[in-house]
């Protein structure tokens, strides 16, 4: 005899968790993460720190981008929160008072801890492919790697792999290398 049917997690049940924890929903499914432990926390504001200038504000670079840190997005039925994702101007040209993004951003970048890794490869990646997300970045700090695909029809297909002190133009933003040693510097 099989049990009653799961039931399926509401906004109730994710605004429920405690604070400290980051929430999702994926198919109906509440997921509840704990805050990233501290190479995750450094790589992730590093980068951060390095595309607001140029990308964000446009000061020494093109600018042309909306660049946010965990920003809630609303995805269908979906509630995901990636750890940075941008929108181009042309598509978002002034940031909403909301609590939940509905438009799906142009990039997304997942920093890796091992409690999420599976999640973000996994049912994270196939979201953002059905949502049209352009490109999508994972870094993993304990490896030293950033991963790059881009979005062909419905499918991820990996642009590159750059691991270490390398310098790389990535995509969508090639005008500035990128000095993965940032990243990785304690």
């Amino acid at each position: 005899m099989s049990g009653s049917p799961k039931r399926k997690a509401t906004y109730a049940d994710l605004e429920a968790v405690p604070p400290h924890l980051v929430a999702e929903l994926v198919d109906g499914e509440l997921y509840a993460s704990p805050r990233p432990a501290s190479l995750h926390a450094l790589a992730h504001s590093a980068l951060l720190g390095v595309l607001y200038n140029p990308f964000h504000l446009g000061r020494g670079g093109p600018g042309g981008w909306l660049l946010l840190s965990e920003p809630e997005l609303h995805l269908g039925e979906d509630v995901l929160v990636p750890d940075l994702a941008a929108w181009r101007r042309e598509r978002m040209p002034e940031m909403p008072d909301v609590v939940g993004f509905t438009l799906a951003p142009d990039w997304v970048c997942e920093v890796l801890s091992p409690s999420t890794e599976s999640l973000d490869r996994e049912k994270k990646m196939k979201r953002y492919a059905r949502e049209g997300v352009r490109h999508l970045w994972l870094v993993d700090p304990r490896r030293q790697s950033l991963e790059m695909y881009g979005l062909h029809g419905a499918h991820w297909e990996p642009l590159g792999t750059h691991t270490g002190p390398a310098r790389v133009h990535a995509e969508p933003f090639t005008p500035l290398p990128l000095e993965l040693s940032v990243l990785w510097a304690r």
